[in-house]
């Protein structure tokens, strides 16, 4: 009979080369144009039993150049949401809609993110989070099928079984500093949420 921890150690083994599989078939992927001007894929990151995942939209011009999710100025002020509601970021898994950066730091097309979306669906399934955070418009609508960050942000919803709530994308601070402090009372509310779900 197998020990619980070790059982527990298995699983996670298992769910982390399962990840790393899916990290391997992104840097591999021509399925859809922007991997013609890609310097690297942006798979995402974070523990493969995260309570928390959250999706952004795409990487920008650092993230292409790293191979990291929010590895810029608007990571930075991710970093500073997560200290000022007790989390660090290696706490929580973070990825993105798609997964190779669009041109000039445009928004998705609709057919990048239907390409994508398999190694998504694919990367929540493996994590199981408690909640899932959407960061910005174009996260949010490409899970729950609904625009206006504005009157979305903070609420909860249900996506496929998990708890969503949808945030302001980090850049939004960055541009308009007034929006910080909901912006922390936003990522209180996903805390919150990933103590009920347990």
């Amino acid at each position: 009979m197998t020990e619980p921890k070790v059982e527990v150690e298995i699983i996670k083994q298992t769910n982390h080369d399962e990840l790393e599989q899916i990290a391997e078939e992104i840097r591999k992927c021509n399925k859809c144009w922007l991997h013609k001007e890609r310097t690297k894929t942006v798979s995402g990151e974070g523990p493969v039993d995260a309570d928390i995942m959250l999706i952004g939209e795409g990487p920008g011009k650092q993230e292409d150049q790293e191979g990291r999710p929010f590895a810029g100025r608007a990571g930075e002020l991710l970093e500073e949401l997560f200290a000022a509601v007790g989390l660090s970021r290696e706490e929580v898994f973070i990825t993105s809609v798609v997964k190779c950066r669009p041109p000039n730091n445009r928004p998705p097309k609709k057919d990048e993110i239907q390409t994508c979306n398999p190694y998504l669906q694919r990367q929540i399934k493996v994590i199981q989070p408690r909640v899932i955070g959407t960061l910005g418009n174009h996260a949010a609508e490409n899970l729950l099928g609904k625009a206006g960050i504005g009157r979305l942000h903070g609420q909860k919803y249900e996506y496929e079984g998990y708890v969503l709530i949808p945030l302001y994308h980090p850049a939004a601070g960055l541009y308009y500093p007034a929006l910080k402090a909901e912006m922390i009372e936003d990522m209180k509310r996903l805390v919150k949420e990933r103590k009920i779900s347990k």
